[in-house]
């Protein structure tokens, strides 16, 4: 068996294997583009591109892709092979610099929200060396950007890294003021994926599992997680051969998997790599995804990514554990002296602001049909963005924002001049799962984004917000020094606190008070994406990335139509598994289930004179109501699709869908799950809770 040390990156080509490849000066200067942003001359490419193709055949790959991240919020890839005729009947094996940092796939059917049509075909890939090259199924990809023939953005990627250009130059200007030289800032990510391992032989046999990822009928299962027992315990043998080989594949890509577990639910497991630069953090997660899908069906398993698949128990998110990395200090560790206190206090109160000012984008940045279904209940927090900040420092931040002197849990006085910090253990608080933004240490958890989603667009704007928050700040302290400097800091962090203390909640999420406190806060509380999405295109939020070149106002008008769309095609493709299934899978074997009962009443009324059919005929009685619910609930579907369908504004498609829509595919589901509990076992057309989540 091969040493994790030798199978960790061997399929990457990183920087240790730059450094073996590349001549010393092509070396340095690729080093300068990835860590500098500098540019990459033609003659260096084709330096690089040949060993990397030469690395790669090495490797096994006979093709190379650039892999990049529609906007349809999955990854893509065109495979082209390094096979170059030559005329006389042979070939040879060819990758130039061109095609290395330029491609050009076919753009107008990927989701653009009207930046393209579909006779505007042209679109290009960009290579993005600050996320490494790496060989999958035989294929060399090459992570890239990807924008339309006139220069727009139609993925994932481009803000993501033009928000990070923005959140280093800000970090260094506020680094400027404490003395410190220019450095390599970098936002940092580490993505806890929770996922449901299920029998691939139930899920084929449940056509709203294959069809929209999730149960769209259900009865609660005898057993669910009541009993605590699942949550980190043994891991089942079949489950934990995948994990091995999961992790095997994903150490040869250089993801730093970590940590794997058995979550809540039944079925439902985690895996959490150590966190890396943002944008690699994220195209590994992307790649972790695939590879869960993938090799899950090696052990007769499938994979389940969406944020529900389950009713009444837990779902799945993807929490994002979020930190700024300048050099190797991590901007949001306390330190051990009193600028270091100072600093941290600067970074920790220009997250607390950009939270509460865009509060409403952060919600939007994880909305999607699924993760409505998953937000406020079974360890999700809620759909009201606040943070949580911990008794500690908690206590810190109001004894700032009132100006009286803080006392730690040692009882030490802590005069409130510079060293406004006490040193303090790392995750001295507890912890509260229904945070939807929590201080965890030295970084902050966001656990609103469902485990399916691509993160790209929650630290896009996390980074953005956050990056003019410290441009504020050092705006506001520009030509002051020395002790002039930190008296004006300290007295900004108490003003901007205060003015921003209403984001700050370290009570439980899920109580009934909680949304009433919030209102009188203030607070945002879009309860669907159909209320998330319209925040997006709101002037705020336009100027937010025109200032710091994030997205355009077109960009981001064609991102709000293609989530508003997408939302609008999965709640009708739902809609439409829902009446096919109770039409052609659940009515007739409810209806045979029924015949036979009553012909059983026949059967035992003719053989003994005055037999007590009563409990027969009462079952009969409820298969016969539970039959004529589901037409009524059908009809009542077939009338809210019309509706939908006749409505041309996306929009108003979406707010009916969440409003209207979706509860009367609530009725329909209740109508058939009361069913399922009365047909006999042989009768029922598919495989139920009990079938899916508890097995071998």
């Amino acid at each position: 068996m091969a040493q994790v040390s030798d199978i960790y990156g061997s399929m990457v080509f990183n920087e240790h294997t730059m450094q073996e490849r590349l001549p010393s000066a092509t070396y340095k200067s690729l080093l300068k583009t990835i860590t500098e942003g500098k540019p990459l001359d033609i003659e260096v490419a084709n330096v690089v591109a040949h060993a990397m193709k030469e690395w790669a055949i090495e490797k096994g790959a006979t093709h190379f892709t650039h892999w990049f991240q529609p906007l349809s919020g999955v990854t893509s890839e065109k495979h082209d092979g390094f096979l170059d005729p030559t005329g006389d009947g042979r070939a040879i094996m060819s990758f130039s610099g061109k095609e290395l940092i330029q491609g050009e796939p076919d753009a107008s059917s990927f989701p653009s929200g009207g930046l393209r049509a579909t006779f505007e075909a042209r679109g290009y890939t960009a290579w993005d060396p600050t996320s490494y090259a790496f060989i999958k199924d035989e294929v060399l990809c090459i992570p890239t950007a990807f924008c339309s023939y006139t220069g727009e953005a139609l993925d994932k990627k481009t803000p993501l890294l033009r928000s990070m250009n923005a959140i280093e130059e800000q970090t260094n200007r506020v680094l400027a003021l404490f003395g410190e030289p220019r450095q390599r800032v970098v936002a940092t990510v580490g993505s806890e994926q929770e996922f449901f391992l299920i029998p691939e032989k139930e899920y084929e046999r449940r056509e709203d599992l294959v069809l929209t990822g999730r149960t769209l009928f259900g009865y609660a299962p005898c057993k669910g997680q009541e009993l605590e027992e699942h949550y980190f315990g043994a891991i089942r043998p079949t489950v934990n051969e995948f994990m091995k080989e999961l992790d095997d594949e994903l150490w040869a890509l250089g993801v730093p998997a970590r940590t794997k577990h058995n979550e809540v639910a039944p079925a439902q497991h985690e895996l959490a790599p150590i966190f890396a630069n943002a944008n690699r953090a994220i195209d590994e997660n992307l790649l972790t995804m695939e590879k869960m899908q993938l090799l899950a069906s090696h052990y007769n398993l499938v994979c389940l990514l969406h944020e529900k698949p389950f009713e009444g128990i837990n779902g799945s998110g993807k929490h994002n554990n979020w930190s700024i990395s300048a050099g190797k200090k991590n901007l949001l560790d306390p330190g051990e002296s009193p600028m270091d206190n100072l600093r941290f206090l600067v970074f920790l109160t220009s997250v607390i602001q950009a939270v509460d000012e865009y509060q409403e984008l952060l919600r939007m940045s994880v909305a999607s049909a699924g993760n409505d279904h998953r937000l406020g209940a079974n360890e999700a927090p809620p759909a009201i963005i606040s943070i949580f900040l911990g008794d500690e420092l908690g206590a810190i931040v109001d004894a700032l924002i009132t100006g009286t002197d803080y006392t730690n849990a040692e009882r030490v006085a802590l005069d409130l001049g510079v060293a406004v910090l006490p040193n303090f253990l790392k995750d001295n608080t507890d912890r509260n799962r229904t945070s939807p933004f929590a201080f965890t240490g030295n970084k902050f958890e966001f656990r609103m984004p469902g485990s399916h989603v691509n993160l790209s667009d929650a630290n896009m704007i996390l980074n953005t917000a956050v990056a003019k928050s410290l441009k504020e700040f050092a705006d506001a302290m520009d030509g002051s020094s020395g002790e002039e400097f930190e008296a004006k800091a300290i007295a900004y962090i108490k003003k901007t606190l205060s003015d921003h203390q209403r984001i700050v909640f370290n009570g439980n999420g899920y109580s009934e008070e909680w949304p009433v406190e919030a209102q009188r806060r203030g607070l945002a509380n879009h309860k669907t994406t159909a209320d998330a999405l319209p925040c997006f295109i709101e002037q705020k939020s336009i100027d937010l990335f025109a200032e710091f070149d994030i997205l355009s106002e077109t960009e981001v008008h064609s991102r709000y139509e293609v989530k508003l769309e997408k939302y609008n095609k999965l709640i009708n493709i739902e809609a439409r598994v829902m009446k096919r299934m109770a039409r052609r899978t659940y009515l007739p074997a409810i209806n045979r289930y029924a015949s036979e009962v009553a012909a059983s009443v026949v059967a035992f009324k003719e053989a003994v004179v005055g037999a007590e059919t009563g409990a027969q005929e009462e079952l009969l009685a409820d298969l016969l109501g539970g039959i004529k619910e589901i037409n009524v609930q059908l009809k009542a579907l077939d009338d809210a699709c019309a509706t939908v369908e006749a409505l041309e504004d996306e929009l108003a498609k979406a707010k009916y869908n969440a409003h209207e829509l979706l509860p009367i595919m609530e009725g329909l589901r209740a109508a058939v799950d009361a069913m399922e509990i009365i047909t006999d076992r042989n009768h029922w057309p598919v495989p139920s809770y009990n079938n899916m989540l508890f097995y071998v």
